[in-house]
């Protein structure tokens, strides 16, 4: 195989590689799959008019975030909750009900999460980023990153705690 032809492939993979990764990222901001498709698109387009392609993953990350944060803007759907307010999440049997399975347990589990909870879990444990990495990508500070961690990791304990409990309750009932 010519020299040209291993670089050239190379890039190819690489290109799917920051776009594979985008995708998840912009899946994990958006939780569904035609607006992540869409988000990434857009993102690709905008790369590559200004710089004629896309290397870098904090590059891809950075635009992906942008376009979604501008989409929420310009939408007037950024939610704004207090960190007490837990009523407005659906309960886990609620939930459940119409998501079965664990790909469905999952989302439920994602959908009690806000967006910078989600953010910064998904380049937390998916990405491997530290809390110092993802303040650099997000404009936010360690800790404060370290605090949406933590609330998230609290958020789906206590969400799990309710799916297990409901599961024990029809078990029992089941068994009357």
């Amino acid at each position: 195989m010519p020299i040209n032809e291993q670089a050239q492939n190379k890039e190819v993979a690489d290109l799917e590689a920051v776009l594979q990764s985008g995708f998840r990222f912009a899946y994990s901001l958006t939780h569904h799959r035609q607006d992540a498709e869409d988000l990434v698109q857009r993102a690709w387009v905008r790369l590559h008019r200004r710089y004629l392609g896309c290397e870098s993953q904090a590059l891809m990350f950075t635009t992906l975030r942008n376009l979604f944060y501008d989409d929420c803007r310009r939408a007037k759907i950024v939610p704004f909750t207090t960190l007490d307010d837990e009523e407005a999440a659906p309960s886990a049997e609620e939930a459940l009900d119409h998501a079965p399975g664990v790909q469905g347990d999952l989302e439920v589990m994602l959908g009690f999460l806000e967006i910078a909870e989600r953010e910064a879990l998904y380049l937390n444990r998916v990405e491997g980023f530290t809390a110092a990495e993802i303040g650099e990508l997000t404009g936010r500070s360690r800790n404060t990153v370290l605090g949406i961690l933590a609330r998230a990791h609290r958020k789906l304990r206590d969400a799990a705690k309710r799916d297990s409990a409901a599961d024990s309750k029809s078990q029992t009932a089941s068994s009357s």
